[in-house]
């Protein structure tokens, strides 16, 4: 759906909220790291439930659907199959612009197939 390419030393969280922006969702499901009060407030803040597991530290841990979670495994195949581009894996490409090109192309690729 989206692909925000950040630099190697980057978190993902940083990005989360721009890739929810301008979408809707009935449900937004991540792993652990993006635990955040501030992500799971602007989640539902847009009408959506957030399927997102609570960190251990957590002194009242959040309720989640566990059964919908299971669904995030998609998303780590997903990962996976893109993984099997070589130019993915190994940032083959020099420039942003053409590695994300690349990642856009592998994506409707995987999407089409």
């Amino acid at each position: 759906m989206r692909f925000i390419l950040t630099a190697g030393p980057c978190s993902d969280y940083d990005q989360a909220l721009a890739l929810l922006e301008g979408r809707a969702a009935r449900a937004v499901m991540a792993d652990k790291g993006y635990d955040a009060d501030y992500l799971v407030a602007a989640i539902r803040k847009k009408g959506a439930k957030a399927v997102i597991p609570p960190r251990s530290h957590r002194k009242t841990p959040r309720h989640y659907d566990k059964e919908l979670y299971k669904q995030r495994n998609l998303i780590e195949r997903l990962f996976n199959q893109l993984k099997h581009f070589r130019r993915i894996s190994t940032r083959y490409d020099k420039t942003a612009l053409s590695f994300l090109s690349f990642l856009h192309l592998a994506g409707t690729y995987l999407w089409l197939k």
